[in-house]
């Protein structure tokens, strides 16, 4: 009977993150497991009974993330063209994608032994800017964020969605959200929270000037166009604040809904209503209480 297998990928600079890792391993007898080329040698150095590879063309049935939503995101670029499941453990701050907390790292290996998880599939963009100068593609699991370079003058953004021209924005940027990103730069831009089962895309101007100037949410079939007018000749593309490109007249950004969503799994079937209201400690008793009166 073969070994199965499962990824480990950590933050790569946080100790608690590689002590979190090395303590779930040893407690994984039997397992194979991969995880960053980078991090094969000090995990190796800590747990040296385990049997260690870098992720690469291989796959594994889930990946153990230690980290923060940010190492989620870098974990992403390999499992989502590998349909592999994420399971975030939360080191960082907020942490909407990273949801397993720390206390409650004692039932992770069994769980993880048994598949007690479930998954739940996110929509993801899939974005090509193409020109006279060739393409460029990727994906995003938050957004897609079209910036200016030049800090002194605004962009100016036609967006087109589905073929149709809808308005032209002097702006410092447009986004392209998912209902994951919602609560991340969309929401820094005044974006809608979107349940992240919901399919829908969001478009997001940032700082346009312009009557009409709201966010808009989309269906997931939409295809939306952004093209540069000028003032400002250049731009830049990010996706999920990992992967850019320069962008300038001439050239057209296309993005749609990829037909490979990203799987997250989850330990729990906890109400995302719950999550959001711990996660941005909201007062659900309101702002005004009666003296000597605690917030929830």
């Amino acid at each position: 009977m073969e070994n199965r297998t499962i990824a480990v990928l950590l933050h790569p600079e946080r100790e608690e993150a590689l002590e979190a890792a090395c303590a779930f391993m040893r407690r994984m007898p039997g397992f194979d497991f991969l995880t960053f080329a980078d991090d094969v040698d000090r995990l190796a150095a800590r747990v040296p009974a385990a049997s260690l590879e870098p992720i690469g063309e291989n796959t594994a049935e889930v990946a153990v993330v230690f980290g923060g939503d940010g190492t989620v995101l870098r974990a992403a670029e390999w499992a989502q063209p590998a349909g592999v499941p994420l399971l975030g453990v939360n080191l960082g701050h907020v942490g909407f994608l990273a949801e397993l907390e720390t206390s409650d790292l004692g039932a992770l290996p069994e769980a993880v032994s048994e598949r007690r998880y479930e998954i739940e599939r996110r929509l993801v963009l899939q974005v090509r800017v193409s020109g006279p100068e060739g393409s460029w593609q990727s994906f995003a699991v938050n957004e897609v964020s079209l910036e200016k370079l030049a800090r002194e003058k605004m962009l100016n953004v036609l967006v087109q969605v589905d073929g149709r021209p809808l308005s032209r924005w002097g702006c410092d940027g447009v986004l392209v959200a998912t209902p994951t990103g919602s609560t991340a730069y969309a929401f820094s831009g005044g974006g809608p929270v979107v349940w992240p089962e919901v399919q829908a895309m969001l478009l997001v101007p940032l700082s346009a000037h312009a009557l009409f100037n709201r966010p808009m949410v989309l269906s997931p079939a939409s295809e939306v166009r952004l093209e540069i007018a000028g003032p400002a000749p250049e731009g830049v593309i990010w996706c999920d604040g990992r992967r850019s490109t320069e962008v300038g007249i001439g050239q057209r950004i296309d993005v749609v809904a990829s037909p490979r969503p990203l799987l997250i799994a989850r330990l729990a079937e906890q109400p995302f209503t719950t999550r959001l209201v711990r996660k941005f400690k909201l007062p659900v008793n309101g702002w005004r209480q009666a003296p000597g009166t605690a917030s929830c």
